[in-house]
């Protein structure tokens, strides 16, 4: 079943919008920020990972967004570059603002945590006269993630670009992407995420990002009553999220599909949403039906996971085929059942 319709016609596949920051993770693992002394660099944000996936996938993609006028800023700006995506919609801000940084711990596997630095973030200074309608109509698809809402002029911003896309019937995917350390509160969070969930087309979060937006209504907690209420707007298709156990997507049409789960040797939890997401919209965008694009999305996740980086490991087509392969092969060996 055909859930979105994408306009072949158009030459750029996919445009990000948002959070460029720099991620600078630890190496020294298994241990307490405090006794943590040295990190290695890697270009950051939701939307520039899954920008970063989906380039690696081969899907030609362009992004939207604001960077420091320092070494960061160029640094990410030839990193996309680096990665075959389009920068011409980057803008260099010079109001004095700052690059973002998100120094992640690493005391397990399962226990990381992040510390964001985002005072004054060029990423948030975004504005909509930098939102060009000629470039959002060149795409098929568009990214917005909830950190780019979190405060003014950014957040206005984003809205034009969902005014533009709808006018020009760009198919837009919402992902939910909460982080706390921008907002005000759970309240101004729930306002403005309603406001932009209702014009998207794909909305994609964890159960706990979904509580937070639902948090004036009775039906946090309850995947098939969040899902209902996206679809009497624009929405065709909700992901929910629930870590380790896996993935849940609804359809308009009353379908439900469990993601499949892939073992992990895991280094680090972060990440795993971007490259699952990047996947995800690499097989709607592809035609495939939903379980194959969350086994993609699933098996993304895991390699992600089990490297030390994000925006460096997002794996192209072949490597998540490859893992899918010999986890296929491993369960052969073992005698398991493939489903």
């Amino acid at each position: 079943m055909k859930y979105l319709t994408f306009d072949q016609q158009k030459p750029l596949d996919f445009i990000a919008i948002g959070r460029l920051c720099i991620d600078l993770n630890a190496n020294e693992i298994n241990r307490p920020m405090e006794e943590t002394v040295t990190f290695t660099k890697y270009v950051g944000g939701s939307p520039a990972n899954i920008a970063i996936g989906m380039s690696r996938l081969g899907m030609k993609t362009g992004f939207i967004g604001r960077v420091a006028d320092d070494q960061m800023g160029r640094f990410i700006i030839n990193y996309l570059k680096r990665n075959h995506i389009d920068t011409s919609n980057v803008i260099t801000d010079k109001s004095g603002s700052v690059t973002g940084l998100a120094f992640t711990e690493i005391k397990s596997p399962t226990d990381c945590s992040i510390l964001m630095y985002r005072d004054n973030v060029a990423d948030l200074k975004l504005e909509p006269n930098d939102i060009k309608e000629d470039y959002i109509k060149q795409a098929k698809a568009l990214l917005i993630s909830g950190t780019a809402l979190a405060k003014s002029p950014s957040r206005e911003a984003v809205f034009l670009a969902l005014q533009y896309a709808k006018r020009h019937g760009v198919v837009v995917f919402f992902d939910l992407d909460y982080r706390p350390y921008t907002w005000k509160s759970h309240e101004e969070t729930a306002i403005y995420y309603n406001l932009a969930a209702e014009k998207c087309d794909v909305i994609i979060g964890t159960r706990e990002e979904f509580n937070i937006m639902e948090r004036f209504e009775s039906i946090q907690n309850n995947d098939e009553r969040t899902a209902k209420k996206w679809f009497n707007y624009q929405a065709k298709i909700v992901v929910i999220k629930h870590g380790k156990e896996g993935s849940t997507a609804y359809t308009k049409e009353g379908e439900k599909f469990v993601g499949t789960i892939f073992p992990a040797k895991i280094i680090k939890t972060f990440g795993a949403g971007d490259s699952y997401a990047a996947a995800f919209i690499y097989g709607l965008m592809q035609g495939w039906d939903i379980p194959k694009a969350m086994e993609y999305g699933a098996a993304a996740a895991s390699i992600v996971i089990s490297s030390h980086s994000s925006s460096d490991a997002m794996p192209t087509l072949q490597q998540i085929e490859e893992f899918i392969q010999k986890y296929n092969n491993d369960q052969i060996k073992q005698g398991g059942r493939i489903t």
